[in-house]
């Protein structure tokens, strides 16, 4: 079996979970038991998951850091890979809930032991604020409570000290999934409101080098592009002490410096390497095991900024998604990882999603279409990419820019650091992007309340609008049958693969290596290791 034969076996997810008889070398070895040092290409920007611009390392801290009132259940696979199971939710801070006879809302019985890092016992008003909160400071925060049905402080009742009520808007059967993920995470509130100033009434600029939580972890030590330390919070009452008392997780940008202090046994887990380096570690074994994991609802794709010439004109972005080096991206740049997300169907026949979109390498294609939008000759333009995924990214922009460029197109790359990636989004001013996103909730109408919902959605980086689309996306939404339900789900995305704003590329894998005696690894649709389940054998 060769390489690329490997990759598209199941002997890739065997491997990637089987850790018996690797050998530990001595550095792993004399590590303590409870400790984790683990290495990744950066960290945290924020220690709170609500600030503006907060990257994806902080919503580690926010799941390790603050409890939530849910969270959700595990599941095996067959092939014995662990992660959470979306259908299962399961208590937290919150030791039950009730639903209303009428649906109308749900009831939460808090933990009466449950204290904050400072020894505060937390109770119903701190709950209340801190949903109160998440529904208020604008931004991501904000708009992922409302993916729920989550937007008024008038919803989030104080019942008792230990009984909190959320009165439900509508109908919505995303509003419980939604409040067992990071955002709705519980703050000492007395201890953010001494620290909020008439400017900043939510305490944001305070929190965000700050914990205000009561969860499994506390932050030891934080030092922003450098290491994040983390120490076991002995009195957690949420769930099952976790085994590792002291986690160290270090920024080590170098790839191959990560790879090296992995193998040489300096590390116990990485992340966020190339697809070549994953694709190695599984196979050599070596005291190294790597567990793979596609990541749903979630894809790599090119987006275009609508509403500047010239990717406002629907021909010049279809000509953009046939002249792409889709495969040779998927060669080069993720090593043969990754679903290909092109070359199927032009017509939508199921629900699937990510699924294929008909596109495909056709640079006469491409011409052609350029001509009939009326730039025939191309144009120039600049291909953005964040410097935190460099090691996909640049490579796959590469190959972008040399495919583009024989269809008239003339990118120039622009590398933009992965601490600004975020606000550089937001501002929805690049005409032409390389990003990679994935919804917490696994559902396509979820994806596209995110992505293609109207001009304000937080991730339509593409500043796309289209009425029709956004009321079959509320349609998915709150489909009151099946039938409806598929025939909506399947009409979203035929629009939004016929108008390509964006054009998806592949379905991206969730990568981790670790030391063969690390275990209790489980993937999570945040994409963060969760320090709480780990061990170390």
């Amino acid at each position: 079996m060769d390489r690329r034969d490997f990759l598209g076996s199941g002997a890739a997810a065997s491997l990637a979970t089987a850790a018996a008889g690797l050998p530990l070398s001595a550095a792993a070895q004399a590590r303590p038991k409870d400790v984790l040092v683990v290495a990744n290409e950066f960290g945290p920007n924020s220690l709170d998951i609500q600030t503006i611009g907060a990257n994806r390392p902080a919503y580690g801290v926010s799941w390790v850091c603050y409890d939530r009132l849910m969270t959700y259940g595990r599941k095996t696979l067959p092939d014995g890979r662990v992660m959470y199971d979306r259908n299962k939710l399961e208590p937290e801070l919150a030791e039950s809930w009730q639903m209303a006879p009428d649906g109308g809302s749900v009831t939460f019985k808090l933990r009466r032991n449950a204290k904050f890092h400072d020894g505060t016992p937390v109770t119903a008003r701190d709950v209340k604020w801190s949903f109160d909160r998440a529904v208020s400071v604008g931004g991501f925060a904000t708009f992922q409570m409302g993916a729920g049905s989550l937007e008024k402080p008038e919803q989030f009742v104080v019942v008792d000290d230990h009984t909190f009520r959320v009165n439900f808007l509508r109908r919505d059967k995303l509003t419980m999934n939604n409040i067992a993920v990071p955002v709705p995470c519980i703050f000492n509130s007395e201890l953010v409101k001494k620290n909020a100033t008439p400017q900043d009434p939510w305490g944001l600029n305070w929190t965000r080098n700050n914990v205000a939580g009561g969860g499994a972890y506390k932050v030891e030590a934080f030092r922003p592009g450098q290491e994040i330390i983390y120490v076991r919070n002995d009195d957690w009452k949420s769930g099952p002490l976790p085994k590792l008392r002291r986690i160290v997780q270090r920024e080590v940008p170098n790839a191959g410096n990560r790879r090296a202090l992995l193998v040489k046994g300096d590390i116990d887990m990485t992340y966020d390497m190339p697809p070549k380096d994953f694709s190695e570690l599984a196979r050599e074994g070596g005291g190294v095991k790597v567990a793979t994991m596609p990541v749903e609802n979630a894809m790599l794709y090119v987006g275009m900024n609508v509403n500047r010439p010239p990717f406002d004109n629907v021909k010049v972005r279809q000509a953009v998604a046939y002249a792409l080096p889709y495969d040779r991206i998927h060669e080069v740049a993720l090593y043969g990882r990754g679903t290909k997300l092109y070359g199927g169907s032009p017509t939508v026949k199921t629900t699937a999603w990510p699924q294929p979109t008909g596109y495909a390498t056709d640079l006469a294609r491409a011409r052609a279409l350029m001509a009939e939008a009326g730039v025939p000759n191309g144009f120039e333009t600049t291909l953005s990419l964040d410097l935190g995924g460099a090691t996909v990214g640049e490579p796959a922009a590469i190959l972008m820019q040399e495919s583009l460029a024989q269809i008239g197109i003339k990118a120039q790359i622009n590398k933009i650091p992965g601490a600004t990636w975020r606000a550089a989004l937001l501002k929805k001013d690049m005409p032409l992007i390389l990003n990679r996103f994935g919804g917490w909730l696994d559902f396509p109408e979820y994806f596209f309340y995110w992505c293609y919902h109207g001009q304000n959605a937080v991730f339509n980086t593409m500043g796309y609008q289209n009425p029709k689309l956004d009321r079959i996306i509320t349609n998915a939404r709150f489909a009151e049958s099946k039938p409806i339900y598929d025939s909506s789900v399947r009409e979203m995305i035929q629009i939004a693969y016929d108008e390509v704003p964006r054009i998806p590329l592949f379905q991206p894998s969730q990568d981790v290596a670790m030391q063969a005696n690390v275990t209790g690894y489980q993937y999570w649709f945040h994409l963060q290791p969760d320090y709480r389940q780990l061990a170390k054998a």
